[in-house]
């Protein structure tokens, strides 16, 4: 299999959608504006917005049709609370631009974990019935879920917490002499999970250059400068959403004698990665960026490292043997670093949303991003004031996540009042990418929007019609800083019963609100 074909739904409607597929693998949309209507829905907001549109690139917003989700979330009409003395308790359908961060379950996903909970019991060495059934759930998860992303034979699927975990666990095992041993090469556009596991060991931080093509030619001059045991990457930018030739690096990489790791965090849940196609080495992500948010996470890839390894964590599970004194044989393969009990609903949950996203039509998931990206960038560019930041000036695809500024606003205040005055929900901050913010002249903080499978055109256009109310009306409220944090002055936005957050907390009042 070719590399351009090693990411997969590239070929869904190409008559329709011309669909161009660069080096590195990864699909690139280029939608006409009939692909931008193909998901119809209807407005479900409660607080009805409205204003026309100053974009003078993209036809008004009355004159699009609708796109809906592509597959229903749990909370996807959740009701938000908006501040305002006097507002007589309005809500607004909670808008969720926040999919980088963290994405809603899926309903199939909460669903399939609502069926097996009453299975569950601990796995592996129970025979009563419970046990051998959630010991089937686990396992049969686990090649769900290695099969989703392309994994060889031989390859392992090490069930972790997440993917700053599954990058810890591959950096105690990066061999440290003998052969294979080496620097770790990393570029400074690192999200700090694929970052910060890499500096407790010999390793060499790659200041990222200006275009995409001028960073893999420093890579490779790097390499052949003197080699190294791996190079760590990201599939995608966590910032600006843009998308680096995975295939390209590996091909440089393995000719330089290192392997290659890549962090899917953020790519996982927008492209199909197939890591055989690749060749890459291994790859890192999150169950709760792809749907699952039950607390897993996966490192997959090549045995011998792993299994040379200490354990990553030392337990029970992980070893075959262990003497009075307490000297231990570890075992290899998965179970050496899945000490303790595991998250077996995390690992169901997870395999879930690989079963839901795979059985999507070829192509949708891209489709239906490009469809809302397109309104997005071109709504944002639109707006004075607005930048969209981008790390590469030569990119030529990305996924749904748009870092952006507004021009006298600080970033921080910005995402209180799309929350409190728009129920819009979007990240703020560095993003825990603080060297290529830096590097970007963003030292304060940007805005991050971010789309997944369940976001709609109305989510769209709900963030561009309050952004673009900022700046040419300014903010309805007044807002003050508690603890370092922005709020609504005298915040009424009520919390449910059971939770700490907002008007009822005795010791934070408000100030966590919108972060």
């Amino acid at each position: 299999m070719s590399a351009s074909s090693s990411f997969r739904n590239t070929r869904y409607r190409q008559a329709n959608l011309g669909v161009a597929t660069p080096a590195g693998g990864i699909s690139t949309f280029t939608p006409p504006e009939s692909a931008r209507a193909s998901e119809p829905t209807t407005t479900e907001s409660t607080l009805q917005i409205t204003g026309p549109s100053t974009s003078t690139t993209t036809p008004p917003t009355a004159a699009r049709l609708p796109i809906g989700p592509l597959l229903p979330v749990v909370g996807g009409n959740l009701a938000a609370p908006l501040a305002g003395n006097g507002t007589g308790g309005r809500t607004a359908r909670a808008v969720n631009l926040d999919y980088a961060a963290s994405a809603p379950a899926l309903q199939a996903v909460a669903d399939h974990v609502a069926e097996v909970l009453p299975y569950y019991a601990s796995v592996h060495r129970g025979a009563g019935y419970a046990s051998q059934v959630s010991t089937a759930l686990y396992e049969s998860a686990r090649q769900t879920i290695g099969a989703f992303v392309g994994a060889r034979p031989g390859d392992l699927t090490v069930f972790t917490r997440n993917t700053t975990d599954a990058l810890n666990l591959l950096a105690g095992a990066v061999p440290q002499d003998g052969p294979g041993a080496g620097e770790v090469v990393v570029l400074d556009v690192e999200h700090h999970a694929n970052l910060l596991p890499w500096t407790a060991r010999r390793h060499r931080l790659i200041p990222t250059a200006s275009t995409v093509a001028e960073t893999v030619a420093t890579l490779e001059a790097t390499l052949a400068e003197r080699p190294a045991a791996l190079v760590a990457v990201t599939g995608c930018s966590n910032v600006t959403g843009e998308i680096l030739p995975i295939g390209e690096i590996a091909r440089i990489a393995h000719a330089h004698g290192a392997r290659v790791v890549v962090d899917g965090a953020q790519l996982v849940p927008h492209r199909r990665v197939d890591i055989a196609a690749l060749d890459v080495d291994y790859i890192a992500f999150s169950g709760h960026k792809i749907y699952a948010p039950f607390g897993s996470g996966v490192l997959i890839g090549r045995s011998d490292w792993l299994d040379a390894a200490q354990p990553h964590l030392a337990g029970g599970g992980a070893v075959r043997s262990v003497d009075a004194q307490g000297q231990a044989v570890w075992t290899t393969g998965v179970a050496r670093h899945e000490g303790g009990t595991p998250n077996v609903l995390g690992a169901a949950a997870l395999a879930a949303a690989c079963r839901a996203i795979a059985d999507l039509p070829e192509g949708a998931v891209e489709e239906h991003e490009a469809a809302l990206s397109a309104r997005l960038l071109d709504g944002l560019q639109a707006i004075p004031g607005v930048r969209v930041l981008r790390a590469w000036s030569d990119s030529t695809d990305r996924v749904g996540v748009v870092g952006f500024t507004v021009e006298g606003h600080e970033a921080a205040r910005v995402a209180v009042y799309l929350s409190a005055e728009h129920g819009v929900g979007v990240r703020d901050g560095k993003f825990c990418a603080h060297p290529l913010l830096n590097r970007l002249g963003v030292t304060g903080g940007a805005l991050r929007a971010s789309l997944g499978l369940g976001s709609r055109s109305d989510d769209v256009e709900r963030l561009l019609h309050a952004v673009r109310t900022l700046v040419t009306e300014g903010e309805k409220l007044q807002y003050e800083q508690i603890d370092g944090a922005w709020t609504p002055v005298n915040d009424d936005r009520p919390a449910p019963s059971w939770s700490t957050w907002g008007a009822t907390n005795p010791v934070d009042g408000t100030s966590e609100c919108g972060f």
